[in-house]
């Protein structure tokens, strides 16, 4: 129709078209927006509790707190606590119309909880809209968030994006399924094996909470044995949560707990499940649909209802520390969560951290260990390069592939898949002695020692020159820095044995199953398969590269991923071998011939206690430019027992997968320093942090970021 029919056709009195009409008197009828407006200008209040508090969704220390929204009548039903909602934040006090705050951008946020008044004494913003009626956020969640983001010197709000996931709104508008009825309790099975196994599983099935630092036997039993444990606690009629540093134990969890009671009775969450399944799995916890969960490191705030026991798997696996401020580390938010809900608590691996040692040391957890000749039975044959070999073959110590690692492979390779354990390339130590490999250490501070471009020689911790070096073990004077990696040592061995089918597990593939056929299968920590029936042999190769590391854990954490590929081998009994090419007098190497990663771990606290570093102590570290740090140091106000330790220049390591977490960014120059407190004031060094670094973002000051890590991971 043309414009001029339109208007011939309403000046004659033609009325509208019907769906024109129909939009009109919707609009006439509306007596207050039903849609989603920005600033409510004009509608009533809530008549009951109209005040909101609100946490917005503001990663910044100096606005760590709850801000007060004016709640609209409309809104009134949906703006319940826990739900997402939007405002407007940041508009000022100038823009006031008819008593009500307007302006600002729009934000997302947490309401809180709803209120009758407000001690803010200015005009009020209004709730701008209700992202979904699912509240997310109860009071526990909330409690735990806060004690996480006040342990860590971090914003609640940053500790929420870790705890909480996205919204899909496909997913929340699924219904939740029926709460399956509680399983029997379990049979024992391998938990038999332990001492205290049976009387373990007992307490769970009936309410209690025990707490444990389990020792795991070698082989694939240890998957089972959750599912057991999470079984009892359900059978009990509580939630368990079980958190494994990867996608691929995860897996192996996950089908140990559907072969054990059915499927529908746990929810899986892992970050590379997607965004829809993940929020749909994290809903049916929510709300209490399923009762126990396995994931990965974000699963540690998964809103399990009525907790009964939380479980960690291989705490010393770096995975398990989150990569996004405020770093917070599962092992430590799960005993947060075990002593808040007073739940059982179960931290698992093959080998032991010092942190494990002290749980057990201080009393806070009992030992789940097996006697010695179950570690017999279940381990394989640990081989060193020892004064037998020397006599043999005299280049043995120092040769990459001495004669025993060619006999160990040949002879594993008769019966089928033989292991090759590789250090990948971030296994570099700083210096190490070039005669007897042994990682040149301070004298003041025991911390690694570096070359700089002046050609000295500093410690890479406090900070002190060290002038003079000879290595303490033999008398040498040179230094050395090198590995060899995975392809190239593929590369070798695929010459050595050209009959044989050579397949690598690393950064750019990680095999999770390999055949139990004769094979080679090279992989870095962390990444070795499976094999069907176990490996007849693995070897473990350049054992001095991951010992000379210059970091704090790096004795236990070599020792913990020896163990791990050894625990993947047959046991003794079947003919499984293990060959570790290192220096068989250090203190990791025999640990894992004695298969003794407690003692290990025990001789490692007592000296940790000596030097008064973690976890003995509380410590932080903080890293920016010179100008920042110097800044942040003049206006913190540390507690009177705090001790600074440096500064030292950050590594930059450059762009790409190969940067280590703490880097310098690319093209910066970083310092770092070290803070350290004895047990008891980590909670006031790491509210004088938060303090301090609020102060700095409040006067803008954060242009020149300070980065700050408490309890780091790395202090190397």
């Amino acid at each position: 129709m043309s414009s001029e029919n339109q208007k011939s056709d309403r000046a004659g009195g033609a009325e509208p078209p019907e769906q024109l009409a129909l939009i009109r008197e919707a609009v006439r009828k509306a007596e207050v927006p039903r849609a989603k407006p920005r600033t409510w200008r004009g509608a009533a209040l809530a008549k009951s509790l109209p005040v909101a508090r609100v946490l917005v969704d503001k990663g910044v220390l100096h606005l760590d707190r709850y801000f007060d929204y004016a709640v609209p009548e409309e809104l009134d039903e949906q703006a319940q606590p826990g739900v997402r909602v939007r405002v407007r934040f940041g508009a000022g006090a100038r823009n006031v119309r008819g008593g009500r705050r307007e302006g600002g951008g729009l934000i997302d946020g947490f309401l809180v909880e709803r209120v009758a008044e407000t001690d803010y004494s200015g005009p009020l913003a209004a709730l701008a809209q209700v992202v979904s009626p699912e509240p997310v956020l109860d009071g526990e969640l909330l409690g735990l968030a806060r004690a996480v983001a006040d342990r860590y010197a971090g914003s609640l709000a940053d500790v929420l994006q870790l705890a909480v996931p996205p919204r899909h709104a496909r997913a929340e508008a699924r219904e939740a399924g029926e709460v399956p009825a509680p399983p029997a309790a379990p049979e024992v099975g391998s938990w038999r094996r332990y001492g205290h196994g049976a009387e373990f599983l007992g307490a769970l099935a009936s309410g209690g909470a025990p707490r444990a630092v389990w020792t795991a036997l070698p082989g694939p039993e240890w998957a089972e044995e959750i599912a057991r444990a999470v079984q009892a606690t359900l059978a009990s009629g509580r939630g368990a949560l079980v958190v494994v540093p990867a996608g691929r134990p995860a897996a192996r969890v996950d089908a140990a707990l559907t072969g054990l009671m059915g499927p529908g009775r746990h929810a899986v969450l892992t970050a590379d499940a997607g965004q829809e399944r993940r929020y749909r799995e994290w809903l049916s916890v929510r709300r209490g649909a399923v009762r126990a969960v396995v994931g990965t490191r974000a699963a540690m705030f998964a809103p399990v209802r009525d907790l009964g026991l939380v479980v960690v798997w291989d705490d010393g696996d770096a995975s398990h520390s989150d990569d996004n401020a405020p770093f917070p580390h599962v092992r430590e938010v799960l005993e947060l969560r075990a002593s808040r809900d007073k739940c059982g608590f179960l931290l698992g691996s093959w080998s032991c951290t010092v942190e494990a040692a002290q749980l057990v040391e201080t009393g806070w957890a009992a030992p789940l260990v097996a006697d010695r000749e179950q570690v017999r039975g279940a381990a394989p044959l640990v081989r060193t390069v020892g004064d037998g070999d020397l006599a043999r073959d005299g280049a043995a110590r120092a040769a990459r592939l001495p004669t025993l690692a060619w006999n160990v492979v040949r002879e594993g390779l008769k019966h089928g898949p033989v292991l090759v354990q590789v250090p990948r390339r971030g296994y570099v130590p700083r210096l190490a002695c070039e005669r007897c490999r042994e990682p040149a250490r301070c004298r003041h501070c025991a911390g690694p020692l570096e070359a700089r471009d002046g050609g000295g020689l500093w410690c890479g911790w406090c900070g002190v020159e060290e002038g003079g070096w000879h290595c303490g073990e033999c008398g040498g004077f040179r230094l050395r820095a090198q590995v060899v990696g995975a392809r190239r040592t593929a590369e070798e061995l695929g010459r050595a044995f050209p009959a044989v089918p050579v397949r690598t597990s690393g950064r750019e593939q990680v095999l999770d199953t390999v055949p139990g056929e004769p094979a080679l299968v090279v992989s870095t920590p962390g990444a070795e398969p499976v094999a069907e029936g176990g490996y007849a042999a693995a070897l473990l190769l350049d054992g001095w590269a991951m010992l000379g590391r210059p970091d704090l854990r790096a004795a236990e954490d070599a020792l913990r991923r020896w163990i791990g590929a050894a625990s993947l081998v047959r046991p003794q009994g079947a003919g499984g071998t293990v060959a570790i090419v290192a220096e068989p007098t250090l203190r990791p190497v025999q640990a894992l011939v004695r298969w003794d990663p407690v003692g290990h771990a025990v001789r490692e606290l007592s000296e940790r206690a000596e030097l008064a570093f973690p976890p003995v102590s509380r410590m932080a570290s903080v890293a920016g430019t010179s100008e920042a740090l110097s800044g942040f140091l003049a206006g913190v106000e540390l507690p009177r027992d705090a001790v600074v330790l440096g500064p030292v220049p950050v590594s930059d390591a450059g762009p790409g997968p190969t940067r280590r977490a703490g880097s310098a960014p690319v093209g910066e120059q970083w310092e770092r320093v070290l803070i350290r407190v004895p047990p008891g004031s980590g909670a006031a060094l790491a509210a004088a942090l938060k303090a301090a670094q609020a102060g700095r973002a409040a006067r803008g000051a954060a242009a020149e970021p300070v980065r700050i890590r408490v309890d780091p991971l790395d202090i190397g």
